[in-house]
């Protein structure tokens, strides 16, 4: 019996992004029906195109305004069974300092980690993401300081060499922090190595007094 591959009624995808030439939103794609949502949620245009129709925000939106409608169209089009990709740039559910706030939190749990260990192992494990060769969080930051100072001595016209003296300072800088990231590892490997220490064991000696204080 031959097998024949099913049928899917799945509506046009519709893709909601902000066009890098012009900064217009622009929304692509869907039915007349997704249309028809873009204009009455989102306050959508529909514009001729050298392609077909499409639909784009007034001109002059502030960003947020511009990121409030084409978020609320989305949501509209995914209840009413539409398909849609939303630039994540455009999503005023997702907080813009979201990625710094997640920072944070990974900073003050490696803390909060490495002050309940209870074995070296342990400690080597946070020593481990704070200094580890490509994605330790020191060599990343080493990298941001020397990208800084290149682009502030590009930006000052300084010839290698010739940088203002609180700009040179700053390749000083990063390769301290090499120095300190290969200290860190060193006493990561030592920690690692460390043997486990054992318990206590619970003494045996018998706590009845003394036979001469018995009576």
């Amino acid at each position: 019996m031959k097998q024949t591959e099913p049928d899917f009624w799945v509506l046009e995808y519709v893709t909601i992004t902000k066009d890098p030439r012009t900064d217009l939103v622009v929304a692509m794609g869907g039915t007349e029906k997704a249309a028809d949502i873009l204009q009455r949620t989102g306050g959508f245009l529909s514009t001729a195109g050298p392609r077909g129709d499409y639909h784009r925000l007034p001109y002059g939106l502030p960003v947020e305004q511009q990121r409030l409608k084409a978020a609320t169209a989305s949501h509209a089009l995914l209840a009413a069974g539409h398909s849609v990709h939303l630039d994540p740039a455009l999503n005023a559910l997702a907080t813009p300092d979201g990625a710094h706030e997640a920072a944070l939190r990974y900073l003050a749990q490696l803390a909060e980690r490495v002050a309940a260990a209870e074995t070296s192992s342990e400690v080597a494990d946070v020593l481990t993401e704070i200094a580890a060769p490509v994605n330790g969080l020191l060599p990343l930051t080493r990298e941001v300081v020397v990208r800084a100072w290149i682009a502030a001595s590009d930006l000052q016209g300084a010839s290698p060499g010739e940088e203002p003296e609180p700009i040179a300072r700053l390749g000083d800088t990063a390769s301290s922090m090499s120095q300190a990231a290969r200290l860190i590892l060193h006493a990561r490997n030592h920690a690692a190595r460390a043997p486990r220490t054992a318990a206590p064991a619970p003494s045996t000696r018998s706590t009845r007094p003394p036979a001469s204080r018995r009576r």
